[in-house]
Protein backbone atom coordinates (compact mmCIF):
# COMPACT_ATOMS: atom_id res chain seq x y z
CA UNK A 1 0.00 0.00 0.00
CA UNK A 2 1.14 3.38 -0.80
CA UNK A 3 -0.11 5.01 2.59
CA UNK A 4 0.08 3.66 5.94
CA UNK A 5 -3.02 2.26 6.82
CA UNK A 6 -3.06 -1.50 5.91
CA UNK A 7 -6.37 -3.14 5.12
CA UNK A 8 -7.35 -6.80 5.10
CA UNK A 9 -6.89 -7.26 1.28
CA UNK A 10 -3.67 -5.96 0.97
CA UNK A 11 -0.89 -7.85 -0.52
CA UNK A 12 3.13 -7.88 0.33
CA UNK A 13 5.31 -9.79 -2.02
CA UNK A 14 9.27 -10.05 -1.40
CA UNK A 15 11.39 -8.41 -4.23
CA UNK A 16 14.54 -10.70 -4.16
CA UNK A 17 15.90 -8.62 -7.48
CA UNK A 18 16.15 -5.54 -5.01
CA UNK A 19 19.48 -3.79 -4.78
CA UNK A 20 20.69 -0.67 -2.98
CA UNK A 21 23.74 1.11 -2.39
CA UNK A 22 23.36 1.76 1.34
CA UNK A 23 24.29 -0.90 4.19
CA UNK A 24 21.23 -0.54 6.00
CA UNK A 25 17.94 -0.14 4.85
CA UNK A 26 15.39 1.48 6.06
CA UNK A 27 12.24 -0.76 6.50
CA UNK A 28 9.02 1.35 7.72
CA UNK A 29 7.14 -0.59 10.88
CA UNK A 30 3.21 -0.51 11.18
CA UNK A 31 1.63 0.43 14.29
CA UNK A 32 -0.75 -2.03 16.01
CA UNK A 33 -4.10 -0.74 16.08
CA UNK A 34 -5.29 0.40 19.66
CA UNK A 35 -7.92 -2.16 21.22
CA UNK A 36 -11.53 -0.85 21.42
CA UNK A 37 -12.94 -0.86 24.61
CA UNK A 38 -15.20 -4.33 24.63
CA UNK A 39 -11.46 -5.78 23.94
CA UNK A 40 -10.04 -3.86 26.62
CA UNK A 41 -13.03 -5.26 28.26
CA UNK A 42 -12.32 -8.55 27.87
CA UNK A 43 -8.92 -8.76 28.58
CA UNK A 44 -9.34 -7.23 31.95
CA UNK A 45 -11.91 -10.16 32.44
CA UNK A 46 -9.38 -12.59 31.50
CA UNK A 47 -6.46 -11.12 33.63
CA UNK A 48 -8.88 -10.96 36.18
CA UNK A 49 -9.55 -14.91 35.51
CA UNK A 50 -5.67 -15.96 35.58
CA UNK A 51 -4.98 -14.13 38.75
CA UNK A 52 -7.75 -15.98 40.61
CA UNK A 53 -5.40 -19.06 41.14
CA UNK A 54 -2.40 -17.04 42.45
CA UNK A 55 -4.63 -15.02 44.66
CA UNK A 56 -6.24 -18.43 46.30
CA UNK A 57 -2.65 -19.86 46.29
CA UNK A 58 -1.49 -17.78 48.19
CA UNK A 59 -4.23 -17.38 50.85
CA UNK A 60 -3.28 -21.17 51.22
CA UNK A 61 0.10 -20.70 51.54
CA UNK A 62 -0.27 -17.95 54.12
CA UNK A 63 -2.92 -20.35 56.24
CA UNK A 64 -1.01 -23.02 56.18
CA UNK A 65 1.70 -21.55 58.06
CA UNK A 66 -0.40 -19.31 59.92
CA UNK A 67 -2.84 -21.82 60.86
CA UNK A 68 -5.54 -19.11 61.95
CA UNK A 69 -5.78 -15.35 60.89
CA UNK A 70 -8.38 -12.52 60.80
CA UNK A 71 -9.51 -11.12 57.72
CA UNK A 72 -7.35 -7.67 57.47
CA UNK A 73 -4.31 -9.85 57.88
CA UNK A 74 -4.92 -12.41 55.59
CA UNK A 75 -5.38 -9.51 52.90
CA UNK A 76 -2.06 -7.20 53.90
CA UNK A 77 -0.61 -10.68 53.98
CA UNK A 78 -1.41 -11.79 50.54
CA UNK A 79 -1.46 -8.10 49.28
CA UNK A 80 2.18 -8.04 50.29
CA UNK A 81 3.05 -11.22 49.30
CA UNK A 82 1.46 -10.47 45.27
CA UNK A 83 2.83 -6.72 44.87
CA UNK A 84 6.06 -7.88 43.23
CA UNK A 85 3.23 -9.42 40.14
CA UNK A 86 0.18 -7.18 40.72
CA UNK A 87 -1.69 -5.52 43.28
CA UNK A 88 -4.65 -7.19 44.43
CA UNK A 89 -7.93 -5.75 44.97
CA UNK A 90 -9.04 -6.15 48.95
CA UNK A 91 -12.68 -7.55 47.33
CA UNK A 92 -11.02 -10.18 44.97
CA UNK A 93 -8.96 -11.47 47.95
CA UNK A 94 -12.61 -11.33 50.01
CA UNK A 95 -14.22 -13.53 46.95
CA UNK A 96 -11.46 -15.69 46.93
CA UNK A 97 -11.89 -16.41 50.61
CA UNK A 98 -15.32 -17.21 50.10
CA UNK A 99 -14.67 -19.62 47.27
CA UNK A 100 -11.75 -21.50 49.66
CA UNK A 101 -14.67 -21.52 52.23
CA UNK A 102 -17.28 -23.24 50.33
CA UNK A 103 -14.42 -26.13 48.97
CA UNK A 104 -13.42 -26.51 52.87
CA UNK A 105 -9.88 -25.69 52.81
CA UNK A 106 -10.67 -22.50 55.60
CA UNK A 107 -13.83 -22.64 57.50
CA UNK A 108 -14.50 -19.23 59.69
CA UNK A 109 -14.30 -19.54 63.64
CA UNK A 110 -17.36 -20.28 65.23
CA UNK A 111 -17.01 -17.42 67.96
CA UNK A 112 -15.18 -14.57 65.65
CA UNK A 113 -16.91 -14.14 62.39
CA UNK A 114 -13.57 -12.69 61.25
CA UNK A 115 -10.97 -15.35 61.81
CA UNK A 116 -10.44 -17.84 59.80
CA UNK A 117 -8.78 -21.65 60.32
CA UNK A 118 -7.11 -23.61 57.78
CA UNK A 119 -8.65 -26.95 57.14
CA UNK A 120 -7.01 -29.00 54.64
Amino acid sequence: PMSKDISEDDLFVFNDKFTSKFYKVKIGTVVAQKDSEPEKQETRQKVEEDRKPQIEAAIVRIMKSRRALDHNNIVSEVTKQLQSRFLPNPAVIKKRIESLIEREFLERDKNDRKLYRYLA
